[in-house]
């Protein structure tokens, strides 16, 4: 299979699993915070941080299972336009209180995020 097969086949299911997370939450919670984005955007770091830190020590993997988990999976998973798209949603709104809580605990919480996957990777090896 080619890197760009992998890119591909990865990003087309991350986006469905994207799709599905998000529509899920928005039914589960409901459509006015996007806590689905939020979500995924947390999750998808959570497992970056994983991934990243198995690969840097050691695991092996093909680059085209490598490049399918992280720029096509993860990738499709994970999306900042989303992000962006539903932040100015709420400030458009003048939900300002959300969009500040939403866009501030997204980047917090993918950070630490990825420091939990990361650590978890550590413990793992």
């Amino acid at each position: 299979m080619s890197l760009w097969v992998a890119v591909a086949a990865g990003g087309a299911l991350g986006a469905l699993a994207r799709w599905l997370v998000v529509g899920q939450a928005a039914r589960l919670l409901g459509p006015d915070f996007p806590a689905g984005t939020m979500a995924v955007n947390v999750l998808g770091s959570l497992a970056m941080g994983l991934v990243a830190v198995l690969l840097a020590q050691g695991l092996s993997l093909s680059a085209e299972l490598r490049t399918f988990l992280t720029a096509g999976f993860l990738g499709g998973f994970t999306t900042f336009s989303a992000y962006t798209l539903d932040a100015v949603g709420l400030a458009e709104k003048g939900e300002w209180g959300a969009a500040a809580f939403y866009m501030a605990g997204s980047v917090a919480l993918g950070i630490l995020a990825f420091l939990a996957g990361a650590r978890l990777a550590r413990l793992l090896l």
